[in-house]
């Protein structure tokens, strides 16, 4: 295992397509659900132990070898909102071309196959960390810090927000990014014998109205 593999895989420049996609935080701030670094902190940790949760699980299950088709209808069944569901689509074709790229492999070349038009982000980052000789922890970890730094990042450029007081939200986050972390790790090893139904399904009720409310807007800064 290579943990310098873990973080091309989390950076934030690996040409994965997140940059133009702010988590849902685009349509929080037009709302007033954001306004600074107080509100920021209060959506990434409801994203956390949502979105990020489930993407996670799945991340995780998909590192240690699930069958990424099951996982791919579980993130489907666990993403109501058609929006999210495209997006979610998008990210995964746009990390499977830059994953194969850097660490090409039988099994993100059948998935592409399976998949022409996109699995799910979170499918495609777990075979993606397999790919690279990285575990479910690694895979739950890029899963987990994507669901906050994406709007963190955002924020900064929406808001004009000090970067300083960005960055301190993540750092006030990082303790329960780690506890996420081994709430998905435990699920997603524990699919291999019981199945994508132990899998997190927690829901993020406005999250999922906000995305469908940004895909109707004319003019937006983010994709999503």
């Amino acid at each position: 295992m290579t943990r310098a593999a873990l973080l091309v895989l989390a950076d934030g420049r690996f040409p994965a397509g997140g940059h133009a996609h702010s988590g849902g935080a685009e349509e929080a701030v037009k709302a007033g659900r954001i306004t600074g670094p107080e509100s920021l902190e209060s959506f990434c940790r409801g994203r956390l132990h949502t979105a990020g949760l489930v993407a996670a699980g799945i991340a995780a299950a998909a590192a240690a070898g699930a069958d990424p088709a099951e996982l791919d209808a579980a993130a489907d069944a666990r993403t109501p909102s058609p929006a999210l569901r495209l997006v979610g689509r998008k990210l995964g074709r746009q990390l499977m071309r830059a994953a194969r790229a850097v660490w090409p492999s039988a099994e993100l070349d059948a998935l592409a196959c399976q998949f022409p038009k996109g699995a799910h982000q979170a499918v495609v980052l777990g075979l993606a960390a397999r790919s690279a000789g990285l575990g479910p922890e690694d895979a739950a970890y890029c899963a987990v810090y994507e669901s906050v730094s994406g709007p963190t990042s955002a924020v900064v450029r929406l808001l004009s927000l000090d970067p300083f007081a960005a960055v301190g939200v993540l750092g006030r986050l990082a303790p329960e990014l780690d506890r996420v972390v081994d709430r998905a790790v435990s699920a997603g090893v524990a699919v291999l014998d019981g199945g994508v139904g132990v899998l997190p399904s927690a829901s993020g009720p406005l999250l999922e109205i906000g995305a469908e409310v940004h895909a109707g807007w004319a003019v937006r800064l983010f994709a999503s």
